[in-house]
């Protein structure tokens, strides 16, 4: 059979190819993908599951002209391949290579950088109402999943949509799957389908994506009266569904992998005026059969071999996730009090031994960290100690509610701060570089770092014992490799220790935090007249510590794995002007820009926050 990827001009071509050379292309496509990901890894089930999806958009729209947009964007590789980036598709995720996400600087068939889960429909909505505003022509899609649709921001985008009432598609890509299993508290939802033999396993489907819509009670009633009129809905061929309420007019649900009606159903939805829904099921994983059987694995994947699916390398040693999980279990097994809560990411921040020990102390609140730390807040006044795990970048659509809902308060929740610094091939969207600046300015709330693994354990103990707020962040993969204890100890809040002496006279001092720890020492050892503090804390810091050694230095250098903006490096300085002491800083960090993709030690090494470009900077000081 003759290969249509590589000869085909697309996107423009689509318009002329045959439902079956559309099903040619959607499957080799499919192949490229996986074989890239076997290579690179990357997003794999989300991105599988889209395809004829994907090739059905641009065969009805007319990008870049037509604007379509995916939240989060994982699923976004067909897109890519389908744009103009097939010949580069092998770069994906790698330094200076493709993004895994769409990315306004790298194609103009990109018209959002995202990465973050529910924002596509707001930003469609300012699309469509910029377009009107300038009196243009142009269709706008926005792609959205299950789970996404969850999170507040996208029923905030639909809310306006649909007062607004103008055109805008949206398409709303039912699999059934979050990263982990989709959550939430919702109405009842029931559909209209077309034949009797598939009502029953759409009905399912549906009202479980319906639980995931925070509507409220009285819509969980009228759901429940609804239930009766089932039979007659599906027999008329009725449309009587929430979506409609909201101002959408409503079609599906339909076969997420069926071209031909996917091109059609686009098609009738792209005429009409005013907002509209498509619903489409898909499969996650669709075409490969270790991702259909075990879609979270294949998530975000690493390289893995196509025959089995095993990952090709294995990580040495225990990571900070895994050592979170299974610490933050023995601390709830004596204390009662500790409660779990993630946003979608029960896998991602290790709380897998914690689901299956205390099922009644966990609380997996889908894609709102929002309400996650507010509704933290609300357990701690009530009593009890709540641990909010959430990865750095995502803990930043939460900063008014650590402000306003727990610091306030003074209220006694333990955020885990997981994929604090470089995380790697995600890139600019993901690299948790903000979190040290942004929650050291925040009155009330206590943050650390640990060095290793051992005082990460310790941390956590501390934590749970403290009556406040208190945050600890953590790197993304493993830590030193140090012992674990099987016994805790308690750090004193705001104490920090020496972790080198130099030998001779020191003339050079370095306070790190973190995961820069170790780097600061090795780069000691071969300088061979500095001192290194580990700070431990970033706040309160240590100030009985840092002023006695400062007397003993000529130069004070800070190093961190975080923004120079206001960061770790910043707080010292502004100990030191406070205190009067008058001594030069150098300050090693990341600099005032978004960090791009590459290999975490790639991005490390670029950064000058290896053992090596550490001794090589304060060498020269």
């Amino acid at each position: 059979m003759t290969s249509l990827l590589d000869k085909l001009k697309l996107p423009y071509a689509l318009k002329e190819l045959s439902a079956k050379q559309l099903d040619q292309l959607a499957g080799e496509i499919r192949k490229k993908i996986i074989g890239v990901t076997s290579q690179t890894g990357g997003h794999l089930a989300s991105s599988l599951g889209v395809i004829e999806l994907t090739v059905a958009l641009h065969a009805i729209y007319d990008s870049p002209k037509d604007k379509i947009l995916f939240d989060v964007g994982h699923q976004s590789y067909s897109h890519k391949i389908l744009t103009g980036r097939l010949e580069r598709f092998d770069t994906l995720r790698q330094y200076k290579g493709l993004s895994g996400f769409p990315n306004i600087a790298e194609s103009k068939h990109d018209h959002f950088t995202v990465g973050h889960a529910s924002t596509s429909i707001s930003s469609a909505v300012g699309l469509v109402k910029a377009r009107d505003l300038s009196e243009d022509d142009y269709s706008v899609v926005a792609v959205i999943g299950d789970a996404s649709i969850s999170g507040g921001l996208a029923f905030e985008g639909m809310n306006n949509a649909g007062d607004l009432k103008t055109n805008l598609v949206v398409i709303l890509n039912d699999n059934e799957m979050s990263i982990s299993k989709s959550v939430g508290a919702i109405s009842n939802y029931l559909t209209a389908v077309r034949t009797s033999n598939f009502y029953v396993d759409i009905v399912g489907r549906v009202e479980r994506l319906m639980k995931k819509i925070p509507l409220g009670t009285s819509a969980f009633e009228w759901g429940k009266r609804l239930k009766d009129r089932t039979r007659q809905i599906v027999t008329d061929f009725k449309v009587d569904v929430i979506f409609e309420e909201l101002g959408f007019k409503y079609f599906g649900p339909i076969d997420g992998h069926n071209i031909p009606l996917l091109m059609s159903t686009l098609h009738h939805a792209k005429e009409i005026q005013g907002p509209v829904l498509v619903h489409v099921l898909t499969k996650k994983g669709k075409g490969y059969s270790h991702a259909e059987v075990n879609p979270t694995k294949f998530h975000g994947a690493p390289p893995y071999y196509i025959k089995n699916g095993k990952a090709k390398k294995n990580g040495s040693g225990i990571s900070y996730t895994a050592v979170f999980g299974k610490t933050i279990t023995r601390i709830a097994e004596s204390n009662k009090k500790i409660l779990a809560i993630t946003a979608a990411m029960i896998d991602g921040t290790g709380l897998n031994e914690f689901v299956q020990k205390f099922p009644k102390r966990f609380f997996d609140v889908g894609i709102a960290e929002e309400y996650a730390v507010t509704f933290a807040g609300g357990l701690a006044r009530g009593g009890f100690r709540p641990v909010v795990a959430i990865y750095s970048t995502f803990l930043q659509r939460a900063y008014d509610e650590i402000i306003h809902d727990v610091c306030l308060q003074n209220l006694p929740v333990v955020f885990a701060v997981d994929r604090g610094g470089i995380v790697g091939e995600d890139g600019a969207t993901h690299n948790g570089i903000f979190d040290m600046a942004y929650l050291r300015t925040i009155p009330n709330l206590v943050v650390m770092a640990p060095k290793d693994e051992a005082e990460f354990q310790d941390m956590l103990f501390t934590a749970s014992e403290h009556n406040g707020p208190i945050s600890i962040r953590y790197p993304r993969g493993s830590g030193p490799g140090v012992n674990l204890s099987e016994e805790f100890k308690k750090i004193e809040i705001g104490k920090g220790e020496i972790v080198h002496k130099s030998q001779g006279t020191s003339h050079k001092l370095i306070i790190a935090i973190g995961s820069m720890v170790f780097p600061a020492v090795e780069a000691a050892k071969k300088l061979g007249d500095a001192d290194v503090i580990n700070a431990r804390f970033v706040k309160p810091l240590d100030k009985e510590l840092i002023c006695k050694s400062v007397k003993n230095a000529k130069q004070v250098v800070t190093v961190e794995e975080g923004t120079l903006q206001g960061g770790f490096g910043s707080a010292i300085v502004e100990l030191l002007q406070d205190e009067g002491i008058n001594i030069p800083v150098k300050r090693i960090g990341l600099p005032d820009e978004f960090i791009e993709h590459g290999t975490r030690e790639q991005m490390l090494d670029i950064y000058g926050l290896t053992s090596e470009k550490i001794y090589q900077v304060i060498k020269c000081l």
